[in-house]
């Protein structure tokens, strides 16, 4: 994995964007675990990944409206880190040659931290509730959002919302228990400035 770059963080930071400037600049490939999600599903079983399929089987009011952002929160099953093996077995396929840069909410840092030869190769972007607010407001705006399927998606986009700032939290704690790097991402830096600052822990 020393071809291998990482960039985890909570939903909302910029982390897609950042991927692919650095993908684009350098030549590298960009594997995005959102991407993979759907295709994950369907390689592992209930008994490999319990939480996934229980969610898989819910229904959107069921997911998003009717348990709470705490219990949203510890039950969601790449929160907990089912299917992390499925990233590993797909980057273990493709050809070292070639640096690859993986992003997504998915990488925990427990989990990303034993894969890493050396510093210099992972990051997590950690958004503030507002910066979060506001991307996945201009995000809705162009693409439509989940929660509007639900009965309630006031209600949902509320307690997603405070899962989210719930789970951003939790990646700030490991990745400072853990000696990672990490990055505030509020606005106050630009994407080009973004860019650079994870450029920079990365050594490039």
């Amino acid at each position: 994995m020393r071809h291998v770059y990482w960039i985890g963080g909570g939903s909302g930071a910029g982390k897609s964007t950042i991927a692919r400037r650095l993908a684009g600049r350098h030549g590298w490939r960009l594997y995005a675990t959102d991407d993979v999600m759907a295709d994950h599903a369907r390689r592992t079983t209930a008994a490999e990944a319990p939480l996934l399929h229980e969610f898989m089987a819910m229904d959107m009011d069921q997911r998003w409206v009717d348990r709470s952002p705490r219990t949203m929160l510890e039950t969601f099953h790449w929160f907990r880190g089912e299917a992390f093996g499925l990233i590993v077995e797909d980057l273990a396929r493709m050809p070292t040659e070639t640096p690859v840069v993986v992003e997504g909410f998915r990488l925990l840092p427990h989990l990303v931290q034993p894969l890493l030869t050396g510093p210099g190769h992972a990051v997590w972007l950690l958004p503030t509730p507002e910066f979060r607010q506001v991307a996945f407001k201009s995000r809705a705006t162009a693409e439509g959002s989940f929660t509007e399927r639900t009965g309630d998606p006031r209600r949902a986009e509320h307690d997603v919302a405070v899962r989210d700032a719930l789970f951003t939290e939790r990646l700030r704690e490991e990745t400072a228990r853990l000696g990672l790097p990490a990055v505030t991402v509020d606005g106050t830096l630009t994407e080009d400035e973004l860019t650079e600052r994870v450029s920079a822990i990365f050594r490039l």
